[in-house]
């Protein structure tokens, strides 16, 4: 009889994991496509779209801003991508690897486009994104802003 009650004690709890798992599962499936969903969005230029998957006031990072977070209305950021996309109307991003961990994903992309003054660029940034509720509340992107070409930190020595 105690063996009988102790494999249904253990069974419970495996049962217990087992659904913990798989909600944790369906939830970084949804955060990942609601990430894939963003960057389709992004590439049609459909700012308000976009701004609409994000909560009211999200914490966003870009090294535009400098180095601290800034929050910002869903409006600012339709106002933000507006202005990108006058300055690069033909901006594309590529998504390059998607990682999810737990409420965050993290993607690295490359965006590519041309400057008002005719020159293509390609960038690879790194954005991670953390979402509650199906809504995306952090948005912290890093790449190199700098405008000249970088000497290598080692000085060139190989």
């Amino acid at each position: 009889m105690l063996r009988f009650i102790f494999s249904i004690a253990i069974g419970s709890i495996l049962a217990s994991c087992h659904i913990k798992v798989q909600q944790a599962s369906t939830t970084e499936s949804l955060n990942k496509r609601l990430i894939e969903n963003y960057y389709q969005i992004f590439n049609t230029h459909n700012w308000q779209k976009m701004a609409a998957l994000y909560v009211e006031t999200p914490e966003l990072k870009d090294p535009v801003y400098g180095t601290k977070a800034v929050k910002m209305t869903q409006a600012e950021i339709v106002k933000k991508y507006t202005e990108l996309q006058h300055l690069i109307p033909d901006v594309h991003d590529e998504i390059v690897t998607l990682y999810e961990a737990g409420d965050n994903v993290i993607v690295e992309f490359v965006s590519t486009g041309t400057m008002p003054d005719q020159t293509k660029f390609e960038l690879p940034i790194c954005t991670i994104f953390e979402i509650k509720d199906g809504k995306i509340t952090k948005d912290l992107t890093y790449y190199d802003n700098f405008e000249s070409e970088q000497q290598p930190l080692n000085g060139g020595l190989k």
